[in-house]
């Protein structure tokens, strides 16, 4: 029993709702007993082997009565329609029985008819072609009188704009006018006269809309579209349009230079006004309405300019079409060129007015740009950015911002800088070149969408009208002078590619001050071609491009002046495009602000130029640029400022400390940090170098290892100054000694210096065993090398200030160096490797700019490590005063001896003069080890006095006193730690004043105090009244 299948053979049966059982005992019947090939003889077996027969044999009569009743039931229900269907046939095979018999009247009747016209057969073939005649006369009636109604037809379509109608009427009107019957007519002469003109007027008036819509004036442009609805319309679909395959050709279009007029009365510059109205052919509206209702509506819709049009092929394909209304006028324009047969003609006047129309676009681009930015500085209330350099220079002085050491930051960078404030990387010159290019280039990228439109259909049009071995020609040597480029009056994408290019060129030739002098006699062979002339012969080159020599107006000419900069270019003549009026008259340090424009105009032609004309110079604008750069901006800046920094790090001013004694040391460079002047300057000129490099990523390579180049010179020449200092010094040659440098290395001191994530723990050293074993491993060095001579020291403050400021300088720029490695090492090492950048060879493994940060803070370190050898020894040079002598003082003095008196004196003093030029916690590092040193000297010296009596020893306690005190009135410095390394030379000394017997005490309790060598001076010292066992030693 299948009762779990879906659905079986039995469902679908009319039974009633009520009689439900009859649906479940049908779902109990297996359905093998409705098979074809029922095979009854297992079911026989079943009964007769089962033990139940008499129940089996029950079930079957069950099954079989229900079988009965479903039978009756579909009866039933089926029996009215049974009986419908058998009357149906009945009236059906009535219907047939009566159309046999009406067919067999109609067939004598329709033999009668044949005798009868046979007998009249002449006549009426006579009355048959007379109604032919009469109807071609009625006909070329109709046709005389509906031509002699074209031209007015004509003419209101043209001014309707509904120009593809009125190509389509002209066309269809010629046709007709040429038919056999129509020419011998004299009344349709004058309306041959009349259609002959107005193919002039529609051939121009095409030509003007072309025109404007090639350079976004149209009211179907893109740019107008775009102002009249809100939502994005694409302006172009390129992949739409044309699809051809060859080898283009890559060598520069020439120009005509010469004056394009359509005709009397017309003017193919003249703009279409996007406001004015035009009549439809069924409602008359507003052309900014039906531009409106035309972009919202869908794109398959027919336009607006074709709905007068006939029906064809062409108004299927528009309809079609997805691509923007823009395109789609384009398209129509070309069309109707090509129905006119003025492909050729419309292509010449296209290739006339080219140069001149693209130098008027760019023109008026700059015009808008200048009255955006005029209109927006006096909505903001401000004066004008550019000028003249004079006055940009004059108006920056009253800018100067004066920081708390009386400097000026913007004055520096004035001086040091070869340009004005307004030509480095961020200034407002670069800024507003960049903005204008990008906004110039942009304007010209749709143009030249627009162009690559036109110039592939017309280049189709004439590929397909002409016979397949001109074709192939053109596929394999696409040229200017390839018989496609005559078809199409020498308009190509090719042509308007290198005009393009060339007026671009020209452009930032002006923005640069730099001449193209090749650029006249490359138009003028392009001129003489176009004007059927003999042209000159020249190599093609497929890689060549567009190839220009350049002349660098007035680019060497400098002239410095204090607080003004250089100015390059200052008479050149402000002409041609305008840039003037928004530009400064300093021309090649806008290079770099130029190139990143045209990088992403050549990319952006790339992403819609066809594969084809992938070699035809698309990218010759990108290698001017980067050609420029290459050969005469880079040289120029690093020759500017490698003899700025060479100015800066060579005046006496460049290293002298220029701080007032009143200031406070200030971390942060806008209040005041004590940077050295040359090392300040150094640090502004690579940043500003560096900053070429954000403009210019190609080249940063090349950047970042000038900015290393001045920055190994400018460490050359501080390290040359620290040796003028230090040389010949005794600190200087005791640092250069292995056994000194190693003890420095383990003091912990010098080890927090090294890492300045530490600084802060430079006064928190733990005195513990290890940090006094150092110490006093460096002490006693120091004390071994007596006597200290005075010659032998740094005794002029000023250099140990200079040291000071030396050391401070040089961590400032090793942290400046540090964060410009950080922001331009890496993407100019990625920069470079996809770019294939040239690389300079060196006989020494160039540093990267971390290195040469390392070696800056080194040499920082070095003039710490002198300053703080330096200040050990002069305590050792004052110290040393007190060996040899006696101590037998006769009263007690109210001050230190003199020696302690100026060296306290000296330390306060140089703390004083070093706080404005170093942190509290490199004074620390300086003036930190004399307690150390003083207190291991003041024991040491004990061995040598001769005689020490109480009061002596008292005074030697106020010595250490004073030099406690001195040491503490030091900020930052441990005061804790020098109070317990004094406190031990006061306890040492006053261990004199005790008997034998208690001293012997308490060296036993004391053992580790004092080392048994120190006890042992404290037991041969003489001190009159105390008596020393002979066998106490």
């Amino acid at each position: 029993m299948n009762s779990g299948r879906s659905r079986g053979i039995f469902d679908g049966l009319p039974i009633p709702a009520d009689k439900s059982y009859l649906k479940e005992g049908l779902s109990r019947i297996d359905e093998s007993w409705a098979e074809a090939r029922f095979d009854s003889l297992p079911h026989v077996v079943h009964i007769l082997t089962s033990r139940d027969r008499e129940g089996e044999v029950q079930f079957l009569k069950e099954q079989s009565d229900l079988i009965e009743d479903v039978v009756d039931e579909v009866v039933h229900a089926y029996h009215h329609g049974f009986n419908k269907a058998i009357q149906n046939y009945s009236q059906i095979l009535r219907l047939f029985s009566e159309s046999a018999e009406s067919i067999s009247t109609l067939k004598v009747d329709m033999a009668e008819a044949r005798k009868l016209l046979g007998s009249r057969n002449k006549q009426l073939h006579q009355l048959w072609y007379r109604s032919l005649t009469l109807r071609h006369i009625l006909s070329l009636l109709d046709q005389i009188e509906g031509v002699a109604k074209v031209p007015s037809r004509i003419e209101k379509l043209i001014a309707e704009k509904q120009l593809y109608a009125a190509v389509q009427l002209h066309v269809q009107s010629m046709l007709m006018l040429e038919r056999e019957g129509l020419q011998v007519v004299g009344a349709l002469q004058d309306v041959r006269s009349e259609l002959t003109k107005l193919r002039g007027v529609l051939f121009y008036k095409i030509l003007e809309e072309l025109h404007s819509h090639l350079y976004n004036k149209g009211e179907y442009s893109s740019s107008t579209l775009n102002m009249l609805d809100g939502d994005e319309i694409p302006t172009t679909a390129i992949g739409g349009v044309v699809s051809n395959s060859g080898q283009p050709f890559s060598r520069r279009t020439r120009s005509i230079k010469g004056e394009g007029n359509f005709g009397a009365g017309s003017s193919l510059l003249s703009s279409v006004d996007g406001g004015s109205s035009f009549e439809g052919h069924d409602d008359e509206s507003g052309a900014a309405d039906g531009l409106m209702k035309d972009s919202k509506s869908s794109l398959r819709d027919v336009p607006a300019w074709l709905s007068s049009a006939t029906p064809d092929e062409f108004l299927e394909t528009i309809k079609k079409s997805e691509a923007s209304l823009a395109v789609k006028y384009l398209r129509t324009l070309v069309e109707c060129l090509c129905m006119l047969g003025k492909v050729a003609a419309a292509g010449a006047i296209l290739c006339q007015r080219l140069r001149p129309t693209i130098h008027d676009a760019i023109t008026a681009e700059i015009k808008v740009y200048s009255e955006h930015a005029t209109k927006a500085r006096i909505t903001q209330g401000t004066k004008p950015d550019f000028c003249s350099s004079k006055e940009l220079l004059d108006g920056f002085k009253m800018l100067k911002h004066k920081n708390k050491n009386g400097s000026s930051l913007n004055g520096t960078q004035q001086i040091v800088s070869p340009i004005s404030p307004l030509m480095t990387p961020t200034g407002q010159a670069q800024r507003a070149a960049s903005e204008l290019l990008a906004s110039v280039l942009s304007s010209i990228i749709h143009i030249l969408e627009n162009h690559l439109i036109v110039g592939e259909l017309l280049e189709t049009k004439s590929l397909a009208h002409g016979d397949s071995a001109a074709a192939a020609a053109a596929e394999v040597n696409w040229n200017p002078d390839s018989e496609s480029s005559q078809a199409t009056g020498g308009y190509s994408v090719t042509f308007s590619l290198s005009v393009v290019q060339s007026e671009c060129q020209q452009l930032i030739c002006e923005i640069l001050r730099a001449t193209p002098e090749a650029a006249t006699a490359d138009a003028a062979v392009q001129t003489a071609r176009l004007a059927n002339k003999a042209p000159v012969k020249e190599k093609r080159d497929g890689s060549e491009g567009l190839s220009f020599a350049f002349r660098i107006t007035e680019a060497s000419v400098s002239v410095q002046n204090e607080a003004q900069g250089w100015k390059r270019g200052a008479n050149v003549q402000q002409e041609g495009y305008g840039t003037a009026s928004v530009l400064p008259d300093l021309g090649i340090y806008l290079a770099a602000s130029v190139y990143r424009p045209v990088l992403e105009f050549t990319d952006k032609i790339r992403s819609f130029l066809p594969e084809k004309y992938s070699q035809i110079g698309n990218d010759a604008l990108l290698a001017f640029s980067e050609n420029f750069l290459k050969d005469h901006f880079l040289p120029a800046i690093f020759v500017d400022y490698r003899k700025c920094v060479q100015q800066a790090i060579s005046t006496p001013a460049a290293f002298r400390p220029r701080v007032q004694a009143t200031s406070v040391y200030s971390p942060f460079i806008e209040k005041g940090r004590p940077v050295l002047q040359g090392l300040l300057a150094v640090d502004f000129l690579a940043k500003e170098v560096l900053g070429w490099a954000q403009l210019m990523p190609k080249y940063a390579s090349e950047l970042v290892e000038f900015v290393r180049t001045i920055l190994e010179r400018t460490y050359d020449r501080c390290r040359t100054s620290y040796t003028e200092v230090v040389l010949e010094r005794q600190s200087y040659k005791l640092l250069g000694r292995s056994d000194m440098e190693n003890l420095m290395r383990l003091d912990p001191a010098s080890a927090l210096l090294e890492n300045a994530s530490d600084e802060q723990n430079f006064g928190h050293n733990v005195l513990n065993a290890e940090t006094l074993e150092i110490e006093m491993q460096i002490s006693d060095l120091l004390w071994s090398l007596r006597p200290i001579k005075q010659e032998n020291l740094i005794h002029d403050d000023q250099k140990l200030i200079l040291l000071a400021s030396l050391s401070d300088s040089l961590e400032y720029l090793a942290d400046s160096i540090e964060r410009l490695g950080e922001s331009f090492v890496s993407p100019t090492s990625l920069d470079d490797h996809n770019h294939h950048h040239h690389t300079r060879s060196s006989s020494a493994i160039p540093k990267s700019l971390l290195t040469l940060a390392n070696e800056y803070r080194k040499l920082a370190i070095d003039c710490l490590k002198v300053l703080r050898l330096e200040m050990k020894l002069v305590t050792i040079f004052h110290l040393q005063e007190m060996t040899n002598r006696e101590y037998l003082e006769d009263q007690d003095a109210d001050e230190p001896d003199d020696f302690i008196i100026s060296l306290t004196s000296l330390i306060t003093c140089r703390d004083e003069e070093m706080v404005p030029f170093i942190s509290e916690l490199k004074r620390n590092y300086i003036f930190g080890g004399i307690s150390s040193v003083a207190a291991n000297a003041l024991i040491k010296a004990l061995a040598e006095i001769r005689s020490i009596n109480l009061l002596g020893v008292q005074q030697i306690c106020r010595n250490s006193i004073a030099l406690e005190q001195a040491l503490a009135a030091i900020p930052s410095m441990d005061s804790e730690a020098i109070q317990q390394r004094l406190d031990r030379v006061r306890t040492y000394y006053e261990l004199l004043n005790l008997p034998f017997e208690a001293l012997h005490a308490y060296m036993s309790e004391h053992e580790y105090l004092f080392s048994s060598k120190e006890y042992t001076t404290l037991l041969k010292v003489n001190v009159p009244g105390r008596e020393i066992p002979r066998d106490a030693f």
